[in-house]
């Protein structure tokens, strides 16, 4: 019988007015409790689950929930440790708040994304790694409720949290360099957002379509130019953020001559998977190659990685409170957060000939 049980079927059932039945539901605080159990009890036995949520949000103004923008799949923000420690601050602060998330995917091909972003039931949006000009953050924005981006893309007028990504790059880059590392190779973080796994052209990597990338090269580049270096003739490869691509990357870099004494990888994960290739190869780490990586998720720490530490949770966390504070009207200022270089046992001076 539930498919055809309204609120009104209770009430009139009890003998108690519409909105008696819905405090049952929605504010327990304001009924008293043996009148709500008997609600709960008969809802319980016409098999009705309670007011429907969209509709509810509808009347209220609220949905109670924030949409989260990922790229790719959905599963991306359960495989990805960044991303991962990033929806950990956010969900931190949205449980505080008493406010649920909603995950939404945003592919790079096929379907329609900004249609999924204009049916969601939601107050506010968290976007996350996506590139410049896709079509769900544009639909986001038309939305006209809060949105806050961390990372990329960066739009000029809404809050935006990140960290110094050309800064921490720099400084890897600078420690490689310290040590006497003259044949560098960078794994990045996709360039374009048209699928291309592989080696990446001078033409190429000045078109990145992500502010991340674009600010990582960036860093990469001034620390190699700086040293007398040219950038243009560092060798660079292309990929998804994946252990695996990582691993496909050490291997088509190890194969060039000369080869490479140090990788630079734009994230732990695609370094960890130099580390492996760098084992199956064995080619010894850091005697004969040197690898550093960026992020410092948990894995980094046991491989004995060196990385640039970024505070991911506290990225989520800040990410949180700007999307509750602008929920609440006001203008949240934009939030850079500090990175750090953590020197592990993956680097040291080159082998000398």
């Amino acid at each position: 019988m539930g498919g055809g049980v309204t609120l009104q079927t209770l009430a009139d059932a009890i003998g108690v007015s519409r909105t008696t039945v819905s405090n049952a539901f929605n504010r327990p605080d304001q009924l008293n409790p043996a009148l709500r159990e008997r609600v709960l009890a008969l809802a319980a036995e016409l098999g009705y689950a309670g007011p429907d949520a969209a509709g509810r949000a509808l009347r209220s103004g609220r949905a109670g929930a924030v949409g989260v923008l990922f790229t790719e799949q959905l599963s991306y923000a359960f495989g990805d440790p960044a991303a991962v420690s990033t929806l950990r601050g956010l969900a931190i602060e949205a449980e505080q708040a008493g406010v649920g998330l909603a995950l939404l995917p945003a592919p790079l091909a096929g379907g329609d994304p900004a249609a999924l972003v204009t049916r969601a039931v939601v107050d506010a949006f968290f976007v996350y790694a996506l590139p410049d000009g896709h079509r769900s953050v544009t639909a986001a924005l038309e939305r006209r409720v809060p949105v806050v981006v961390a990372d990329t893309p960066y739009v000029p007028g809404v809050p935006f949290v990140s960290i110094d990504d050309r800064a921490g790059a720099r400084a890897a880059a600078e420690h490689l360099l310290g040590l006497g590392h003259r044949r560098l190779a960078v794994v990045t973080l996709r360039v374009l957002e048209d699928g291309h796994t592989g080696m990446v052209g001078a033409a190429r990597r000045q078109e990145a379509a992500y502010r991340v990338t674009r600010e990582r090269l960036a860093g990469y580049a001034e620390a190699i130019a700086a040293a007398g270096l040219a950038w243009d003739e560092i060798p660079i490869f292309e990929g998804p953020n994946l252990r695996a691509v990582g691993a496909q990357a050490a291997g088509a870099l190890l194969e060039l001559q000369p080869r490479p004494t140090a990788i630079l990888a734009m994230s732990d994960e695609l370094a960890l998977g130099v580390l492996d290739a760098a084992r199956a190869a064995r080619v010894s780490v850091p005697a004969q190659l040197s690898v550093a990586g960026y992020d410092d998720v948990p894995a980094a720490m046991p491989r004995d990685l060196t990385t640039i530490r970024q505070p991911l949770v506290d990225k989520g966390r800040s990410a949180g409170r700007m999307l509750l504070e602008a929920l609440e009207g006001g203008a949240p200022a934009d939030v850079t957060l500090a990175t750090e270089l953590v020197v592990r046992g993956s680097t040291a001076a080159p082998l000398r000939p």
